[in-house]
């Protein structure tokens, strides 16, 4: 199965670029997780209409062109599985208008399967903010772990709004202790992995250095590769084998993120 996970930082805007509809007919994935779709349902029939071999599933935020995520997924992909149904929360989420979470459960090959698209909040607006990013933060970790508990296999993936180490950003020194490259996230972090997950991309790139997934573009970062790896994919530890490929598409424009493909055995 090719999943992709991608911050499009507007769908509509990287749909208007002509960069969506080349990047679908490159790389076909089977499911796209998306977020900072910026929209609501309803502003993107045309998109839906126009990809209709993907059934789309989409969560806004209550504040209009705000965040938000959606998941794509192949219409023979659909065929193959069964019992698609979607929730949209992290429970006791803090920020759960802001369309942070969009969850697949099905069933695959007899496996419960969970794929969760995840927009981490940024944390910056405030001290109000930075609160409600490490609440979710946790409450994301407490949910990956009562789902997997319940037997169920978990995938998320996502923006996660944190660089975990030194060499996941350009400029650690300069980031030492700032929103992004704060200890409190980093730790959230090590708790992942302490609770036998993966961070999929540097499990299988442990020492590789100057990749990123995020430029700021107002000071034309890309160009520089001055950047920030902070869009992952999350699986169990025991999952890892079955990860055929993983990789950044950091050539694919339209964005300021680039995609991530994981290709697994389910």
């Amino acid at each position: 199965m090719k999943i992709i996970t991608w911050n499009v930082n507007g769908l509509r805007a990287v749909e208007k670029k002509g960069e969506l509809e080349s990047f679908l007919k490159k790389e076909r994935p089977e499911i796209l997780l998306l977020q900072e779709t910026k929209g609501q349902p309803e502003q993107f029939t045309p998109i839906t209409e126009k990809y209709s071999d993907f059934t789309q599933f989409y969560h806004s935020a209550e504040k209009k062109g705000y965040a938000g995520t959606a998941a794509w997924i192949k219409k023979e992909t659909i065929e193959e599985i069964s019992d698609v149904k979607i929730s949209n929360t992290v429970p006791k989420n803090p920020v759960s208008d802001e369309g942070r979470v969009t969850q697949i459960d099905t069933t695959i090959n007899k496996k419960d399967l969970s794929i969760l698209s995840i927009y981490f909040p940024n944390g910056g607006k405030s001290p109000k903010a930075w609160e409600e990013k490490i609440i979710f933060f946790d409450r994301v970790l407490a949910h990956m772990n009562n789902l997997r508990k319940k037997g169920r296999l978990v995938i998320v993936g996502g923006d996660m709004n944190v660089a975990h180490t030194e060499i996941d950003l350009a400029r650690p020194k300069e980031n030492d202790g700032k929103i992004g490259f704060h200890p409190k996230e980093r730790a959230w972090m090590d708790d992942v992995i302490k609770d036998d997950w993966t961070e999929v991309w540097r499990a299988k790139n442990p020492n590789t250095k100057d990749v990123y997934s995020y430029w700021d573009n107002f000071t034309r970062a890309r160009e520089r590769n001055v950047g920030w790896r902070i869009d992952y994919f999350l699986i169990d530890k025991k999952q890892l084998k079955k990860v055929e490929r993983v990789e950044y598409l950091n050539k694919q424009l339209g964005s300021d993120h680039c995609p991530l493909v994981m290709e697994i055995g389910i």
